[in-house]
């Protein structure tokens, strides 16, 4: 599985109509919902807004595709077999046409809706992806330090912490550095 590492745009003209590739990574649904949001605003105008994502949930793979009014599986699906082929979770590739006046018949519209999200993607940072695990330590102040230098080790981070009698930590790291996590703080978990 790959994920991706930044928004990417790309445009293409096909036969006068503009088509408009835009790659995101998202997190869940709710994300996904909030970018196809900020899409409709910034391209209000815009003929159709087709789109597709895929997404890694503790259910498993959650996929959707949509035409936007396109003829049925011209667009939101050639979308999703690129982000299919390419083994991408977690992303929103969404391809906006503005029509030019010239209509390209199904195939043509298949060709153009899988050709900008291909290009798109092509163009996105693409790199592995990393399951990656939270956990909850309570450790004496003076373990801090050393906790903060064994994650910078594993690659992993601080989301939160509770400073009180103790610190309650709550890191997140990748799930295979999480046992030499715990043999680190072994009484703290």
């Amino acid at each position: 599985m790959n994920c991706v590492k930044a928004k990417k745009i790309i445009e293409e003209s096909i036969k006068k109509s503009q088509f408009i590739g835009v790659i995101v990574p998202c997190a869940d649904e709710g994300e996904v919902l909030q970018q196809l949001k900020q899409l409709h605003t910034t391209y209000p105008d815009a003929s159709h807004i087709a789109y597709a994502y895929q997404l890694k949930t503790d259910n498993g793979l959650v996929y959707r595709f949509h035409d936007a009014g396109e003829p049925t599986g011209t667009a939101g699906k050639p979308i999703f077999q690129h982000i299919e082929g390419k083994q991408i979770i977690n992303v929103l590739v969404a391809v906006i046409r503005y029509f030019g006046g010239i209509k390209l018949g199904a195939g043509g519209l298949t060709r153009a809706y899988g050709q900008t999200a291909r290009q798109v993607i092509e163009a996105a940072d693409i790199y592995p992806y990393i399951e990656q695990v939270t956990v909850t330590l309570t450790l004496d102040y003076k373990q801090i330090q050393p906790l903060e230098y064994a994650l910078k080790k594993l690659d992993g981070r601080i989301i939160e912490q509770d400073f009180a009698e103790q610190v309650r930590v709550i890191v997140q790291l990748p799930a295979e550095q999480l046992n030499t996590l715990l043999q680190s703080f072994p009484e703290h978990y």
